[in-house]
């Protein structure tokens, strides 16, 4: 019988190490495992969230690029503001090649902004109602920022076809500062 009692206490002994293995090594074991599964899993998350958030600066950064180019395109089209008088010369010489009779072209007040200046004409056009569509079609072609702020046509009572035209134009100009 000792041999069998031996046997049995070894075999208590095997079951009892191979349950003290359990608990204090592979339970610690996968606890740590499902630990590091976790920070794995917050971290992918966290990465795919600065993916996310880098592709949206990409997008911002796209988008400022576009803005930059838009805006170095409208200053493209606001000339200095000391050739206020080229730009009056222009529209002088597309009124006469249009057979218009200048009556009087003003200048108004100018209005300072924030980048830009804008400068009202006020003009008195008289002559043919086609060649005042033709002078205002050429304007518009100016390689400048314009708006036609205001604009009064009358017939002339004494000729047809001929009008009278009332117009503010404003022509906007780069700020000195």
């Amino acid at each position: 019988m000792p041999g069998t009692l031996r046997k049995l206490v070894f075999a208590v002994l095997l079951i009892a190490l191979t349950c003290a293995g359990y608990h204090f090594m592979i339970e610690p074991a996968n606890r740590e495992l499902v630990l590091s599964k976790e920070r794995v899993a917050a971290n992918l998350g966290k990465l795919s969230e600065f993916e996310r958030a880098s592709g949206a600066a990409e997008d911002v950064s796209k988008q400022l690029e576009q803005l930059h180019d838009a805006i170095a395109f409208f200053e493209s089209k606001l000339p200095p503001t000391n050739e206020i008088h080229k730009v009056l010369e222009q529209v002088t010489i597309i009124a006469q090649r249009q057979g218009l009779n200048p009556k009087r072209i003003k200048t108004l007040d100018r209005k300072r902004n924030s980048g830009y200046v804008e400068q009202p004409l006020a003009m008195t056009l008289e002559g043919d109602f086609n060649a005042f569509y033709s002078f205002l079609l050429e304007l518009e072609k100016l390689p400048r920022i314009m708006k036609l702020r205001k604009l009064d046509v009358a017939k002339k009572k004494e000729q047809d076809g001929q009008v009278v035209a009332d117009c503010i134009v404003s022509i906007f100009f780069q700020n000195e500062t």
